[in-house]
């Protein structure tokens, strides 16, 4: 294919695999994802009253994220390869990003040794940016059929025969496994693909516009740009960085007063309903309990091992709690 980067007249020559727009791209999804992790540390650390993370709008911020930054990995496929693939550029990157995906794994075994990441995003992104390379040559259109088949192929084909851990990376089973970062190739992979297809269609005319053009003027464009072209260094540093702080700060003012209570009440009426409880009363009951907790200072060991005396208290509480909402919701 032809160059995708003729420089604009005037301007200087950009190295054939950046263009600013792009890594300014990538910058902001760093500081999108940057802004996610620091939210689930204020829920890890109990910062935060629940962790926004893992609700239903922070799991879609961190897909949407996800998407991004793999997107954009098959554009920049797309910009370092564009007169076909340069071997020893491209073998040092997967080199450093299978490097950094292991150090992840390691580092992580040994903080979070039941959820540790053995698959997450640089375990996806070095994976896809090896088997992404024939799609830089192969036409378009089937490129794209691929990515949408790649995307689509957890829908289609999953089965719990194909549960093994050893096929987790795939992400074809029927559950997902317990992870604090989990980017399987089915669906990821096509976005990848997805991004060589965007590549190949879009950049040469992204270099011709006035957008492709575009050099940072101001600080906040000069800092995305850096950041975009430092983008592992810093997926590295931020997190670690963030935990410290935030770690440090729960030390002088303590848990959020109202951590974990949001769960609590959610996992309360569960059980109390599984066990014969009326969904009215379990409800009702499921806030006065929490109430009680606090106000006897039980709730910092909500959720933790009580002791026999303070397990003996807390049921107390409880049945109370729920003795008394039964009479509340009781029809008149």
């Amino acid at each position: 294919m032809p160059n995708p980067l003729p420089p604009p007249t005037g301007a200087p020559r950009p190295s054939p695999a950046r263009l600013p727009v792009v890594d300014a791209a990538r910058g902001v999804a760093l500081l999108a994802m940057a802004a996610y992790h620091a939210t689930w540390d204020l829920g890890y650390l109990r910062l935060t009253p629940e962790n926004y993370a893992l609700t239903g709008p922070g799991r879609l911020a961190a897909h949407l994220i996800a998407g991004a930054f793999l997107l954009l990995v098959g554009i920049g496929l797309v910009l370092m390869n564009g007169h076909g693939v340069r071997a020893r550029p491209t073998l040092l990157r997967l080199l450093r990003i299978g490097g950094a995906a292991l150090l992840i794994t390691a580092a992580t075994l040994l903080a979070f040794p039941d959820s540790y990441i053995f698959f997450g995003i640089l375990h996806c992104i070095a994976v896809s940016s090896l088997l992404a390379l024939p799609s830089l040559f192969l036409p378009v259109a089937l490129t794209a059929l691929a990515a949408a088949l790649v995307i689509a192929a957890p829908h289609l084909v999953a089965h719990p025969l194909l549960d093994a851990p050893a096929l987790f990376f795939l992400g074809v089973g029927a559950r997902a496994p317990q992870t604090n970062d989990y980017v399987p190739l089915f669906p990821w992979f096509g976005l990848v693909l997805a991004g060589v297809a965007l590549g190949r269609l879009g950049l040469p005319a992204l270099a011709r516009a006035r957008l492709g053009a575009w050099r940072p003027a101001g600080r906040p464009g000069r800092l995305a740009t850096w950041a975009g072209r430092h983008s592992l260094a810093i997926y590295l540093v931020h997190q670690p960085l963030l935990l410290a702080l935030l770690a440090g700060l729960v030390t002088l003012t303590g848990p959020n007063p109202r951590a974990g209570l949001p769960s609590f009440r959610a996992d309360y009426q569960v059980n109390c309903v599984r066990t014969g409880g009326e969904p009215g009363a379990c409800r009702i009951a499921a806030r006065c309990t929490a109430d009680a907790l606090r106000k006897a200072d039980l709730w910092s060991s909500a959720g933790q091992a009580f002791t026999p005396a303070e397990r003996a208290r807390a049921q107390s509480l409880s049945q109370q709690c729920y003795e008394a909402a039964e009479g509340t919701a009781a029809p008149p």
